[in-house]
């Protein structure tokens, strides 16, 4: 009967996209007025950010752009000018943006930058006209380039990908008071259904000196600037046809030393060497298969460090290159905090002596994922593991298969399985499962105003274990109008939904959530925006882990937070905060976790109420030198806590920036725990020496892990998409810092090189 009540959402969300507004008439640059014509050429189109070929003179461009930010009521200050062309194998597209004058933000020349505080501009591709996903391709003056991939309607920042990496190319010249880039991107990059007379297209841009948002397609301040919801036409004088073969190549070879100081019988660096390589093989136009072989992953950024406080596992996203087109197919199921499938599980194992996770090499991984049509996506992935014989566990095989149809204008059911299998289980002696399943279906919407968005699913797992209630279901539901936001959400998760290859750190709980925002837009002055906001979140205990601490569907969490934000006309934010928790402690728990007293715990059947108030401020990025600062102070658990979280950045304009993370946290509780100091500090040194050579040092002082980390990487891009680094990895015990010691430390050097077949 619970399980009717939970899926009734899926009946109002079905019959949702069928409800009709009216519609008023259409303003200058919607998706039903906005158009451009692709002209073809015949000539070479030299990439010299000065659009002085032919085709640029005798093409229409786009134009009139609109402001999103600081307002969205009036034409952009800075214009900006698109032109399209193409020939057999490349899309060209010229760009010209004008300014107030010739200072042009650019904190780095390192690809993939970030939107804000830099002057750039940004071309969305909607090539299978669903919505739903895109291809994202930017500059800014200086031709730095970055590609990114949207997906899921582009409706929130999750759903925007950069570590997506591929072959295409550009430049870009400053003229005084206006700059001028040159796009030429493959037909092979692209995704597209052969046949196409058109695609869905937008494009939008920062110009830093005027602190404008602006896109082609007029966007509203309530929805995000990349939305695909809000997207023009480009127009194609003849049908497009298949690319040709698409194969490409990239192996790798490596070499470095490494010495884990903290092995006794491992008194000297060990020299490794390995090689391996992944493959690009185009299918169709629209699916492609991705194929790697003892695939490594050195050279992939290391996480940014947070200070847990938290009773559950934290969050890290997953930033290795193979995993990363098509990734909302595989890993965008259930909401953040309960995914049936979560790709940096693989290759990840768990010592069963400490409970620590450790890298487990893969041996080899194919994933097909695309377009069949321009409805239906499908994704494979099978990938293997290399036997742990130290930890006992045997190899692993993960499978994953997923399929999504889209229905009405931006709505999709979908359908994924999961299975982690144990391959000869019988010759290892370690604890692990034979196997762990999940299988899901789910219903996401987004209907054509852009006013509801939200999905529903259910999810069951089948595992070994005897356990109740192996299912998980969620429903969450928006509605979003230029003024307000109103929004509902529930979770089920079973405590039998045991996902071994996704991110579920809580079980056994219900979880309700109502939502609301109210949006005012001065017309003067220097905020553009004020948002209030609530957000209240109920956790009940279902009672199905044996726990008699609790009666059945006993609150066990509830979380109140009222919110005001500012956003400032020059890109600075201010926020301020109260929260209030009230918290039932199913375990014993050391929010510290740093605490020698083995009695010093909140003990578990203990309730505590407790209230705080918080408050951000970011500066103005556009500036050399900005900062952010988040201070805390308040209540917690049966304490104090005060804080000072943020950063601060320089910039040397345009050969990279120093910049320090930092939090600190001082908790004092009440006996027998010792008060508290947690700090976290992590100094960045990130030089561009040009386009194609990089240099960053990160350092990260964690005293809740007793560790300094250093890992310093040198990239030299010395062909597209072709690389050679090197990274120097060192890791010290540092608490107390008396004795301060090494516990690991490596040096690799690596060359990856992109062949096209």
């Amino acid at each position: 009967m619970m399980r009717l009540l939970l899926l009734f959402p899926l009946y109002i969300l079905a019959v949702l996209p069928a409800l009709k507004a009216q519609q008023a008439p259409s303003p200058p640059n919607t998706p039903a007025t906005a158009s451009v014509e692709v002209e073809h050429t015949s000539e070479p189109v030299v990439l010299d950010g000065r659009l002085e070929e032919a085709v640029w003179k005798r093409s229409k461009p786009a134009t009139n752009f609109w402001q999103n930010f600081p307002t969205d009521t009036l034409p952009a200050q800075a214009p900006t000018e698109i032109y399209m062309a193409y020939d057999q194998q490349f899309l060209y597209v010229g760009v010209r943006c004008r300014s107030k004058g010739p200072n042009y933000v650019i904190p780095s020349l390192r690809r993939d930058y970030d939107f804000w505080g830099n002057d750039n501009i940004s071309l969305l591709f909607d090539t299978f006209n669903d919505k739903t996903n895109a291809f994202l391709f930017g500059m800014n003056p200086y031709g730095v380039r970055r590609e990114a991939i949207i997906s899921n309607g582009g409706t929130q920042r999750t759903d925007f990908e950069d570590s997506w990496d591929n072959r295409w190319y550009g430049e870009a010249r400053i003229n005084g008071n206006e700059w001028v880039a040159e796009f030429a991107i493959p037909f092979k990059t692209l995704r597209y259904q052969a046949g196409s007379t058109r695609w869905r297209f937008n494009c939008y841009r920062f110009d830093a000196q005027s602190s404008e948002i602006s896109s082609w397609v007029r966007i509203p301040r309530n929805q995000i600037v990349m939305n695909l919801g809000f997207m023009g036409e480009m127009r194609w004088p003849e049908a497009l046809q298949k690319p040709g073969p698409n194969i490409s190549v990239i192996p790798y070879s490596i070499g470095g030393f490494s010495r884990d100081y903290q092995q006794a019988d491992q008194t000297a660096p060990e020299w490794t060497a390995n090689a391996g390589g992944d493959a690009k093989i185009a299918i169709t136009s629209g699916l492609n298969l991705d194929l790697t072989i003892n695939p490594d992953f050195s050279q992939v950024e290391v996480d940014q460090q947070v200070t847990n406080l938290d009773r559950f596992e934290i969050f890290f996203p997953e930033k290795r290159q193979f995993f990363q087109e098509n990734a909302d197919l595989f890993g965008s199921y259930g909401l953040s905090r309960v995914n049936p499938f979560f790709s940096r599980r693989i290759g990840v194992g768990v010592d069963t002596t400490t409970g620590q996770n450790f890298q487990n090499p893969i041996i080899f991984g194919a994933r097909l994922s695309g377009k069949l049509n321009e409805r239906l996506r499908v994704g494979l992935l099978n990938m293997q593991t290399a036997k742990q014989a130290r930890n006992g566990l045997p190899q692993f095989n993960y499978t994953v298969a997923t399929l999504q149809y889209k229905v009405f204008s931006r709505s999709n059911f979908s359908f994924i399985f999961a299975n982690k299998q144990a391959v000869n289980a019988q010759d290892s002696e370690g604890q692990f499962n034979p196997y762990n399943r999940v299988a899901g279906i789910e219903y996401l919407i987004g209907d054509k105003n852009n006013r509801f968005r939200g999905k529903a699913f259910y999810h069951q797992a089948f595992t070994t274990a005897n356990k109740k209630d192996k299912f998980s279901q969620g429903f969450q539901i928006e509605y979003l109008r230029r003024k307000y936001r109103l929004e509902w959400a529930h979770v089920y998760v079973g405590e039998g939904f045991d996902a071994e290859i996704g991110f579920v750190p809580r079980r056994d709980y219900l979880l309700i959530s109502p939502e609301a925002e109210t949006y005012f837009y001065p017309k003067k002055g220097k905020v553009s925006q004020h948002t209030l906001g609530f957000d209240y979140r109920m956790f009940f205990k279902a009672g199905n882990d044996g726990s008699t601490l609790l009666p059945r569907w006993g609150l066990n969490e509830r979380q109140l937070e009222v919110n005001w934000e500012m956003n400032f006309n020059n890109s600075a934010r201010a926020m301020l905060q109260f929260e209030n928790t009230y918290v039932f402690l199913l375990r014993d728990f050391d929010p510290t976790r740093i605490q020698q007293d083995p009695l010093a715990r909140l003990q578990a059947g203990s309730s505590y109420t407790y209230s705080a108030l918080s408050g951000s401020f970011s500066s103005d990025p556009r500036k050399v030198f900005s900062y952010r600062l988040m201070p805390t102070v308040g209540q917690f658990y049966n304490g104090l806590r005060a804080g000072l979280s943020g950063s601060f950045s320089l910039r040397y304009q345009p050969y990279g920036f120093v910049s320090l993370d930092y939090t600190y946290n001082h908790i004092r509780l009440d006996a027998p725990f010792e008060p508290a100091n947690l700090w976290l500090i992590g100094p960045r040194i990130d030089l561009t020496f040009s386009k194609n050579v990089f240099f960053t040092t990160f350092i990260q002082y964690n005293s809740q892990l007793d560790n300094l980390n250093i890992n310093a990487r040198f990239q030299w891009r010395f062909q597209p998409v072709s690389d050679f680094f090197i990274v120097y990895t060192d890791n010290y015990l540092a608490d107390p810092f008396s004795q301060f010691s090494v516990r690991n430390r490596a040096l690799v050097a690596k060359l990856t090189y992109w062949l096209n077949l």
